[in-house]
């Protein structure tokens, strides 16, 4: 039976999770420089809008419609032809509407998130069809195993409230292929291509924050103390990830930056993800303050491994997804939850939870990066994947959208300065 509240709730968090997207766009448009940001936040509305597009018509269906051997979902849902059709595997009080428009967005969020790696040299319209056959074949498929109950991870008991897995982890991987395939950005690692407003960057990260609340709160589909929980313990972690990263460059460099800061937030919340719903308070520290942590530290390596994502998408989001996904194995508790399976090794459950998690996160990225790679070196044999060296060295604004993100006195700036 539909519940209003539930419903009102879950309607309510599906545009919190919407708003996470121009939260993104600022976030990423202040970390590149001048010349790219308007290229920078139109991939993440372009993204948006395709994703939303193709999760009606087929995503949606392939991710939660009548199972087929634990591997996909049918087409019995497509184009929501039958909106009033139950989703299998679940006892909603929700429309299968709202159940859709919730998951739509994290589809268009995550798949947003791949626009960082391939910042300042990735043409707008390759993106775009990179995203949609991306969602197709590697979202999907990943939410039906691990966020529909038939899904051949999720019958096995692993656990990802809000996606660490679906979401985080499948993002870096996806992130790291990306950036393989695209290669590194002119000048990179020799020039200096620092974000050219960390402001537009501080307001991102904020809103990306208020958003978050509603990605894991909402997850519960329900109101009453379940999401409560979920909605507590994203703020602590988030908290808990920003002192850490800003611990680390504290003793790294005695300087701790706004820009830490903005990224210690954002690890912490991607580390709670997967264990918003499982966790208690103390947990949710733990977890995110080890999200920040280890995040800062892998985002330092990438020079090092040589590979160009241009905006931390592995390190953060990929790093941060993984830590929490495994520390649901250690943390999970039936006093949060009690529908829970198997509970974490600290509330004596051993280490068969923990074992499930780290089976997610193998199959996670043996999935997302392989599919990835070859996805985009599909799309770049069709059509190019980066812009003209003179493109890169103009400015995407310039180059692909002939607008420029700041015109001063008269001059536009970006474009013709590389600030």
């Amino acid at each position: 039976m539909v519940d209003g509240a539930d419903t009102a709730w879950v309607l309510v968090c599906a545009a919190l999770v919407l708003f996470m997207a121009p939260g993104l766009a600022l976030f990423y448009g202040g970390m590149v420089r001048s010349k790219h940001v308007l290229a920078m936040m139109a991939q993440v509305f372009g993204a948006a809008a395709v994703v939303s597009v193709l999760w009606v018509l087929l995503g949606h269906s392939l991710a939660f419609g009548p199972d087929l051997h634990g591997v996909v979902g049918s087409l019995r849902l497509a184009g929501m032809a039958h909106p009033d059709d139950p989703v299998p595997g679940f006892d909603l009080h929700v429309p299968s509407t709202a159940f859709a428009a919730f998951q739509m967005m994290f589809a268009v969020i995550t798949a947003a998130l791949l626009a960082g790696a391939g910042a300042d040299r990735m043409r707008f319209g390759s993106f775009l069809v990179l995203v949609g056959l991306w969602v197709l074949l590697v979202y999907a498929p990943l939410a039906h195993w691990v966020f529909s109950p038939n899904g051949w991870l999720a019958a096995r008991g692993v656990l990802d409230f809000a996606g660490g897995t679906v979401v985080e982890t499948n993002s870096g991987a996806s992130a790291l292929a990306l950036a393989l395939v695209l290669g590194a950005r002119r000048g990179w690692p020799r020039e200096q291509m620092a974000p050219h407003s960390l402001p537009l960057t501080l307001v991102g990260a904020g809103i990306l924050w208020f958003g978050w609340l509603g990605f894991n709160a909402g997850s519960a589909l329900a109101v009453g103390g379940l999401a409560s929980q979920a909605l507590l313990s994203t703020h602590l972690a988030a908290c808990a990830g920003l002192l850490g990263w800003l611990l680390v460059e504290k003793l790294q460099t005695d300087h701790p930056t706004t820009l830490g800061a903005a990224s210690g937030a954002v690890a912490g919340l991607v580390a709670i993800t997967p264990a918003a719903g499982f966790v208690n308070s103390l947990g949710a520290l733990a977890i995110g303050f080890a999200g920040g942590v280890v995040s800062v530290l892998a985002v330092e390596q990438k020079v090092r491994f040589g590979y160009d994502d241009s905006l931390d998408v592995v390190g953060v989001h990929g790093v941060a997804g993984v830590v929490g996904t495994l520390a649901v194995g250690v943390f999970a508790t039936h006093t949060v939850n009690a529908g829970i399976a198997h509970r974490g090794l600290l509330d004596g459950g051993g280490v068969h939870l923990l074992l499930l998690q780290l089976l997610a996160v193998v199959v996670t990225i043996a999935w997302a990066f392989p599919v990835t790679w070859l996805v985009a070196r599909g799309v770049g044999r069709v059509m190019p994947l980066r812009v003209p060296p003179e493109g890169e060295l103009e400015g995407l604004d310039m180059h692909s959208h002939a607008e420029s993100a700041y015109d001063i006195g008269g001059r536009r700036v970006a474009g013709r300065m590389g600030a």
